[in-house]
């Protein structure tokens, strides 16, 4: 496994990492470890930890631009997500900063057997797999809860974005963070099979394809270790028929072209009812067929490349094959650039069942558009799916909206707006995306002994 970034757009190989050896896994164990065992893990050192983890969205904030542009060098991002990107690092990290305290206090219970109440303290080292997409944003979802709690981490990042991991770890050190509470480590899967079964490692966090989660999260289950599982998506995005169909359309395209499609949370599946559906149609076909494919770091381009060549062959065979079982092209395959990984949106439609792409995650600008009749058929199409992530809902009466969304069978759903995450708020599925929640007041005890104390 090469840790190199690769430009996607320039096809530049930029630099390469040395892989880290058994023994560097064993000595950042050792640290973190240590690191557990020491005053800095007790919930009395809280306040110092809370103040290292502002110092970490200082750091960033000011060093956003520098920041951003390792994104889109590393994974092909456009220039404005990439910063938006850091600024939700800084929010998520400056939220368990100012909230920590106050999410980790003690919980009163009735006094049954006598006095009684629940401590949050530290499980031990936590192991983080993340992926490329979201390269910072993903680390600093687990990150912030676990130096809140005092849970030291390993983490093992996406072999294609080098930069962002090791910057990661250069943030963490300039703002204070002792020797093991956050180490980065270039391993390969057998490496991590073996933190996983180590007996100082307590908890294992993975974002990632749901091959992976399944692979980690077993691993996991064998050696009785918590895990998280944040996987795939294939989230609908339902327009009713009282909907205002130019905002929801306009919305709809945002929704499936963000980091070119690169999205678990992307708007994968388009339910629409049939008296907007044609106007609908239109206007996202027109959206797709005027984006701008160029370089990431300019300013005026609108669609990034996909993260690689091998992204974008699977992307295409996936799509073949959707159309060779019968689904029809609405609007794709126009012209690319010659340099770049760059994928044209598309819009497919006609897709039953039986087609492979009725159940499959397209990591990329392709949506499906299904059109039906009533409120009953959007429900029925959209919990018919291996996954459960997230979902919107387009309508012009909200308490009709609310309705469907507490039929739909996901984590998330969203009303006249697309999907989007904050640290306030929880994020996590159901299904094949996964289980467990970060961010918001449940993320931040997904590793946490809860422990009860009882005084007669």
């Amino acid at each position: 496994m090469a840790y190199q970034t690769l430009n996607p757009y320039t096809g530049e190989v930029v630099k390469t990492f040395t892989p880290h050896t058994d023994a560097d896994v064993e000595q950042a164990l050792a640290a973190g470890h240590a690191l557990y065992k020491s005053e800095w893990a007790a919930p009395a050192n809280m306040k110092a930890r809370l103040q290292s983890l502002a110092k970490v969205a200082d750091i960033m904030e000011a060093r956003k631009e520098e920041l951003a542009r390792i994104i889109s060098i590393d994974m092909g991002k456009l220039i404005g997500q990439s910063r938006n990107e850091i600024d939700s690092c800084v929010g998520i990290a400056r939220y368990y900063a100012e909230n920590g305290e106050r999410l980790l206090a003690p919980v009163p219970y009735p006094d049954v057997l006598g006095e009684a109440w629940v401590e949050h303290h530290p499980i031990g080292i936590l192991l983080a797999v993340e992926p490329w997409n979201f390269p910072l944003y993903q680390l600093i979802r687990v990150i912030a809860p676990a130096v809140a709690i005092g849970n030291p981490m390993v983490v093992k990042h996406a072999s294609n974005v080098p930069q962002c991991a090791q910057a990661m770890e250069d943030v963490m050190r300039e703002a204070g963070l002792p020797e093991g509470a956050y180490t980065n480590l270039f391993i390969n899967p057998e490496q991590v099979a073996a933190i996983i079964a180590d007996d100082r490692v307590q908890g294992v966090a993975l974002t990632g394809s749901e091959y992976a989660g399944s692979i980690v999260a077993g691993q996991a289950g064998a050696k009785l270790k918590k895990s998280t599982m944040e996987l795939g998506g294939n989230d609908v995005f339902v327009v009713l028929d009282d909907a205002d169909v130019t905002r929801a359309a306009a919305t709809a395209v945002g929704a499936r072209l963000y980091n070119a499609g690169q999205v678990c949370t992307a708007a994968k599946r388009y339910i629409v009812q049939e008296g907007v559906a044609e106007e609908f149609t239109r206007l996202v076909v027109e959206h797709f067929n005027n984006v701008v494919m160029g370089d990431p770091l300019d300013e005026n381009s609108t669609l990034a490349p996909l993260s690689s060549r091998r992204a974008k062959e699977d992307l295409q065979q996936q799509l073949d094959r959707a159309v060779a079982n019968g689904a029809k092209l609405l609007c794709g395959g126009a012209a690319v650039p010659e340099k770049g990984e760059f994928f044209a949106p598309v819009l497919i439609t006609d897709i039953e069942r039986s087609n492979p792409a009725y159940f499959e995650e397209f990591f990329g600008p392709v949506a499906q558009l299904y059109v039906v009749k009533d409120d009953d058929a959007a429900v029925a199409l959209a919990n018919d799916s291996h996954y459960g992530l997230g979902g919107t809902i387009f309508s012009g009466d909200v308490e009709r909206a609310k309705r469907l969304a507490a039929r739909i069978e996901t984590g998330m759903v969203f009303i006249n707006q697309g999907s989007d995450s904050v640290g306030e708020l929880p994020f996590g599925g159901v299904k094949r995306s996964g289980f467990g929640r970060e961010l918001g007041d449940l993320g931040i005890k997904e590793f946490v002994n809860q422990k009860l104390v009882v005084v007669a």
